[in-house]
Order: C-alpha cells, then sequence, then structure tokens
C-alpha cells in the first residue's frame, strides 16, 4: 500500500491507496472503498481513507461526500435527495445492499468501513453501477396504467379506500435495485429473469383495480424465466431499504397464474 497525505496523481493508483486523516482528528475512522475505471485499462482496487467523524455528518454519504470534497475529487458515486426516497445512493456498505443516505455510520461495527457498488452489476466507475438493463426490465412491464373504456368526463377514476391500499405498499419502491442486486437468481439469471423490483412492479398494477390489462400482463409473466426463476431465498425483501416485500409480491403472481388455469 502507498501511504499519501493528499489526494495522488491517478497514475501511481496501482494497489490501493492510503489516505490518513489530518493530524489531531478526534473521532478518525477509516473507508475501504470500491475503485474501478473501466478506460483507465487498470484493474479494480480498494482505497483506504481516513477521515474526522468529528467533523463530518452522521451517514455513509456524508462520509463519501466529505472524501469526494475534500480528499479525492475523482471518487465517483450517485446521490440526489439525501432522504431516501430517490434510491441514487444504493450500494453495498459492510456486505449489504443498503442506501448510503440512510445507513449511519456508528451502526456498522468494526474500524473500518467497507463499501462497494451494487454487487454483479456491470460498474460505469467506482460506485456507480450500469442500471441500463434494470430500467430496461422495468419498463418491459408497462409500469403504468393500461385501459380500454373512457375516463370519465367530469373526475379522475376512482377507486375504494381498501383497493388503493392493496397497491399502496407496491408504490412505494423507489427502484433503488438493492433487491435485485442481491437476488442469486438474478445474478445468474438477469438476461432472462426480470428480478425481484421489476416483477414487484408487475405486482402493482396487476393488482389496480383500475387497470384493464390483467390478463395480458399475466400472460406477459408465463415464461419459465421472466417469473420463476424466483426461488423464494428472501434476499430481496431482506434488502428491502424501504421495508417492501418484493418475494410475497411474486408469490401473489405466482398464485395468480395457477388460478386462471382452473
Amino acid at each position: 500500500m502507498v501511504e499519501l497525505t493528499l489526494p495522488p496523481d491517478s497514475r501511481v493508483n496501482k494497489n490501493g491507496l492510503v489516505y490518513r486523516a489530518p493530524e489531531g482528528a478526534k473521532k478518525p475512522r477509516t473507508f475501504r472503498i470500491y475503485r474501478f475505471d473501466p478506460d483507465s485499462g487498470e484493474n479494480p482496487r480498494v482505497d483506504s481513507y481516513e477521515i474526522d467523524m468529528a467533523a463530518c455528518g452522521p451517514m455513509v454519504l456524508d462520509a463519501l461526500i466529505k472524501i469526494k470534497n475534500e480528499i479525492d475529487p475523482t471518487l465517483s458515486f450517485r446521490r440526489s435527495c439525501r432522504e431516501g426516497i430517490c434510491g441514487s445512493c444504493a450500494m453495498n456498505i459492510d456486505g449489504v445492499n443498503t442506501l448510503a443516505c440512510t445507513r449511519a455510520c456508528e451502526d456498522i461495527t468494526g474500524s473500518e468501513v467497507r463499501i462497494y457498488p451494487l454487487p454483479h452489476m456491470p460498474v460505469v466507475k467506482d460506485l456507480v453501477p450500469d442500471l441500463t438493463q434494470f430500467y430496461a426490465q422495468y419498463a418491459a412491464v408497462k409500469p403504468w396504467l393500461e385501459t380500454r373504456t373512457p375516463a370519465p368526463p367530469d373526475r379522475e377514476r376512482y377507486q375504494s379506500k381498501e383497493d388503493q391500499e392493496k397497491i399502496d405498499r407496491p408504490s412505494a419502491c423507489i427502484l433503488c435495485a438493492c433487491c435485485s442486486t442481491s437476488c442469486p437468481s438474478y445474478w445468474w439469471n438477469s438476461d432472462r429473469y426480470l428480478g425481484p423490483a421489476a416483477l414487484l412492479a408487475a405486482y402493482r398494477w396487476i393488482i389496480d383495480s383500475r387497470d384493464e390489462s390483467t390478463g395480458e400482463r399475466l400472460d406477459a409473466l408465463e415464461d419459465p424465466f421472466r417469473l420463476y426463476r424466483c426461488h423464494t431465498i428472501m434476499n430481496c425483501t431482506e434488502a428491502c431499504p424501504k421495508d417492501l416485500n418484493p418475494a410475497k409480491a411474486i408469490g401473489e403472481i405466482k398464485k395468480m397464474m395457477v388460478s386462471r388455469q382452473h
């Protein structure tokens, strides 16, 4: 390891770099961060950044912003709302897929905080995964209301409170991809299996009382891979930062498939 006190020239980042906290730091803590730039032709590495938590916000995202602003401007990651709403800052922190803006540093045991991009996804740069296929799979389930009857001329399409409550929780998905990238079936079959996030979205529209394409939506999922690669491992439910249950939604879709065959 190469020990430096200032942001180094990227040409010497061969084996991973170590940045020490300033002298007199009250609460130093080390962040081990995955670094990879496919365009550079170099292999991935893990750099170590020691920062003073006494001069940093409490969340992992605060630490990443501090590192980028004060130590290493070449570090790349996504962020936006900082309130667990947009899903932009999803990454693997301490071995768990989660949101950097809602993960408190003090809740992570051990002296080091290890941060990697979401697993089993192509990496654009550092902590930024390529979500092109993930979004394409979401679009494939047609996540919008489909109707045939004309809309009422003087009001919206109403639904009962009970029907609205059925879609309330599935609608809370923020498309952070934490669930899909924690799923072994998605790791090995992501080219054909839609994954927990897309199937949760599909379920949300299948059970919407206003939608009139339920049969077509189920037909589109009738495939050995698109739906049935789910083996109810439950990693998706465990990983969801919004406490949703994609595995249950997938199970409900499977039950609908059985019901329509009888």
